[in-house]
């Protein structure tokens, strides 16, 4: 059950779980200016002129929902979007693809036999849907911006990735309190969630924070390995030269649609 319904005219909630990927965001805010609640720092301003505020979460799905909270309690954000890197599960998503949530799952969630394995207790929800609307306009801006990756990434940058022609994809995202880096991890998430596209550690936990509190969220994520036993392998470097620029080109590409929100 929804418990309250976000005000239409807050502002956007922009959350990443590690420094290197939302550093880029922050000198592009105008007006920008830092609250500091807990132990993280919330930076509001305006960015392309829609009023947002920008948080480093931390990593893993505790420290995501707790972020999740604020925003919503201490800035009435209109919407959340999550973006970030994510290991790739399913075999049609490469490095350096898109992965843009339709639903978002805790893996690593398992109450039975008093709940069905990966339901939320006492909630009836297994599979978080992403909101329609903001999924789909953020589909539509990955795909705007990844038309031409040459002239965001650079031709060196994509051959030392193996980055040939990035596709965007939308679907399933899995979320747990661990680093998916073997392949026999890998191997059994697929198995067991066959339709899963990418594996991460924050976007389902703030799937049910946004759901609980009838704010709509969606997470798009950069895929930057295959979850299997290179995952660590340059992992920052991509932050730094692939992710970071993919999120910076999707979102403003995003917030300046007219239908964003």
């Amino acid at each position: 059950m929804n418990l309250q319904r976000s005000p239409s005219n807050g502002p956007v909630g922009i959350v990443a779980a590690l420094r290197q990927e939302i550093s880029d965001l922050l000198p592009l805010l105008s007006n920008a200016r830092c609250v500091h609640i807990g132990s993280r720092d919330f930076w509001t301003g305006e960015l392309d002129g829609r009023p947002v505020v920008v948080v480093l979460s931390r990593v893993g799905k505790v420290a995501a929902a707790s972020t999740a909270v604020a925003l919503i309690t201490h800035f009435g954000v209109r919407a959340a979007v999550f973006a970030g890197v994510a290991g790739g599960l399913a075999s049609e998503v490469s490095v350096g693809d898109v992965v843009v949530s339709a639903e978002l799952l805790q893996h690593d969630v398992d109450a039975s036999p008093l709940f069905p394995r990966w339901e939320i207790p006492l909630t009836g929800v297994a599979r978080f849907p992403a909101d329609a609307r903001l999924a789909q306009t953020l589909r539509e801006s990955a795909d705007a911006v990844l038309a031409d990756p040459h002239v965001l990434l650079g031709a060196e940058v994509m051959a030392a990735f193996g980055i040939r022609t990035p596709r965007v994809h939308s679907g399933l995202i899995i979320s747990g309190d661990r680093f998916v880096c073997t392949s026999a991890e890998s191997a059994a998430l697929r198995e067991a969630l066959p339709d899963a596209l990418a594996v991460e550690m924050e976007g389902a936990a703030v799937a049910q924070v946004c759901h609980e509190w009838g704010v709509p969220f969606a997470a798009i994520r950069t895929i930057s390995d295959r979850a299997d036993d290179a995952a660590s392998v340059d992992f920052m470097q991509f932050i730094a030269q692939v992710d970071s620029r993919y999120s910076v080109a999707i979102l403003r590409q995003w917030l300046s649609r007219p239908d964003a929100l």
